[in-house]
């Protein structure tokens, strides 16, 4: 079964996302829904899921549709087995009323009530459902003592690997997921690949995972100029093909332009003389050269660059001491040693939960450890990403873009902010955008803006892609290669951990091992052992 868009428009006001757009989406194929932040991708799956309301047009959807939720509130109170087993409908809804008629008196009625559930439960093959969503949550890597415990009683980040789970149920005909490895390691990431590789219904996803989309899709879907456009292949393919017909609808329009001025040239020299039928051949020939205005791409790429601050840091640029963190009675940083060198680019990754964000909070000054402590070398400077963005944003504040931008560093001329601020995609109004009012990929852009006008020759940063596009995730893997400074980072991003570490930190449940080498080297050592 397909998914079919017929004359699909959505507006917010006088916001056009898009116009009339008419796609199939094949069952077989695998596609990447793309396009930069606020070009309507999300809100596009929505109305496939049928959580939102096209201004106009029709879709049409298998009967079986597995959508990934992130409402984790609403199955707080159900067990982790059932939340997964939700993901089938029709299979849970006659679960259900077949275990609530079992408290009921039998009688005839109820008998053959139970009967026709039954057949539906078989048609459904819920008889094997709790080993099918026990597969599917070891093969997220949840632990088999959460599977009878409710959504409420464990982590959040495993709550939201439950609703993957969900989402794969039940053989679906359709699956819609949107930033699918958003709370998810690396390990359940390449299980996930896996598991989309070997699935046969129809696939569209959003992601700004470049590796994942690269990894799993048979087709891109493009949004851009108010419509959708479907490319072969995967990202880089689709970024290839599309740059590749830009550049070409450019060279023609250019010829098309020098075309039109050797024929004006003609007629303004022969316009009043003999030759008018030749003048009049031109003036046609002209009408139909007139070259049409080149629609702006949507592919915008920041450009990135961290230039070190002028004061040159000694060797060691920092040592943690036996760092100890705990909350409340769980103790997240047990006796956590290590020297950061100048030069250093490190990449720490591992499942959620075990402390990363808390280690590189200690190590950037914003958290004081239980016990132990942290030690910046001579003349080290850091500027920090934080995971959560108020950290360093306050979203109370009344300053627009620009002045915030300002005040972060004190004398700093004008054009030097501007500068930045064009460099990360806020040019003309945008740079005078409230603050309080940008979304989490506009406040990942200023803050990365900060870093590129502030002092520094250590970067800290934690998890700085989740909230950026495709392109702008790239443009920081290559900002942080090229700087000449010290580098920490969290992340998730594996072309973004390969790109730049050349040494990893890995929080694992037994505790924090340490790798020296990049990110492919460790797991080559890692599938030999």
């Amino acid at each position: 079964m397909n998914i079919t868009l017929t004359d699909i428009s959505k507006s917010y006001g006088t916001k056009l996302l898009f116009d009339s757009v008419n796609a199939v989406f094949n069952a077989g194929n695998r596609y990447g829904l793309t396009g930069p932040n606020g070009a309507g991708k999300s809100t596009l799956l929505k109305i496939m899921m049928a959580e939102e309301t096209a201004t106009s047009g029709m879709v049409s959807t298998p009967d079986r549709v597995g959508k990934l939720r992130q409402d984790i509130e609403a199955f707080r109170d159900d067990r982790v087995l059932d939340v997964v087993i939700m993901g089938n409908p029709r299979l849970w809804k006659v679960m259900q009323e077949r275990d609530r008629l079992y408290e009921e008196e039998m009688t005839d009625e109820v008998g053959m009530r139970l009967g026709e559930l039954e057949e539906v439960i078989v048609e459904e093959d819920g008889y094997s459902a709790d080993s099918e969503a026990e597969m599917l949550l070891a093969g997220m890597g949840i632990p088999e003592e959460h599977y009878e415990q409710k959504m409420g009683e464990i982590p959040s980040d495993i709550q939201f690997k439950v609703l993957m789970c969900q989402a794969l149920f039940g053989d679906p005909q359709a699956l819609l997921l949107d930033e699918p490895t958003n709370h998810l390691d690396l390990d359940s990431i390449r299980w996930l690949e896996e598991f989309l590789h070997n699935y046969n219904g129809v696939l569209i996803v959003i992601s700004h995972d470049r590796h994942f989309l690269n990894a799993i899709t048979t087709h891109i879907a493009d949004i851009d100029y108010d419509t959708i456009i479907a490319y072969p292949g995967n990202y880089d393919d689709m970024v290839f093909q599309k740059t590749s017909m830009r550049d070409q609808a450019i060279r023609e329009a250019k010829s098309k332009e020098k075309k039109v001025a050797q024929l004006k040239e003609f007629i303004a020299k022969f316009g009043a003389g003999t030759r008018a039928s030749q003048v009049q051949s031109r003036k046609r020939e002209m009408e139909k050269l007139q070259p049409q205005e080149l629609k702006k791409s949507n592919i915008e790429r920041p450009y990135i660059r961290f230039i070190p601050s002028e004061k040159e840091p000694g060797k060691l640029i920092l040592k943690a001491e036996v760092l100890c963190k705990s909350y409340d009675s769980e103790q997240v940083i047990k006796s956590c040693s290590l020297e950061v060198h100048k030069g250093d680019k490190i990449g720490i990754i591992g499942p959620n939960g075990l402390g990363k964000s808390t280690l590189v909070k200690m190590l950037a000054g914003h958290l004081q450890p239980d016990s132990g402590q942290v030690e910046l070398g001579h003349q080290v400077q850091v500027a920090y990403f934080p995971q959560t963005h108020q950290d360093i944003v306050d979203k109370n504040t009344n300053l627009n873009a620009f002045e915030w931008l300002k005040s972060r560093r004190e004398g700093v001329y004008d054009q030097d902010v501007r500068s930045v601020m064009g460099k990360m995609l806020f040019g003309g109004d945008e740079a005078f955008k409230a603050v309080k009012t940008l979304p989490g990929g506009e406040t990942a852009r200023l803050i990365i803006a900060e870093m590129m006008l502030i002092d520094h020759n250590t970067l800290i940063l934690d998890e700085p892609n989740n909230h950026l596009d495709l392109e702008a995730v790239s443009a920081l893997a290559w900002g942080l290669d090229e700087y000449k400074g010290t580098v920490i980072v969290v992340s998730h991003d594996r072309d973004l951990i390969e790109t730049v570490a050349k040494k990893l930190i890995i929080f694992t449940e037994k505790g924090i091992e340490f790798y020296e080498g990049p990110y492919s080297e460790y797991l080559e050592r890692k599938a030999e052992v």
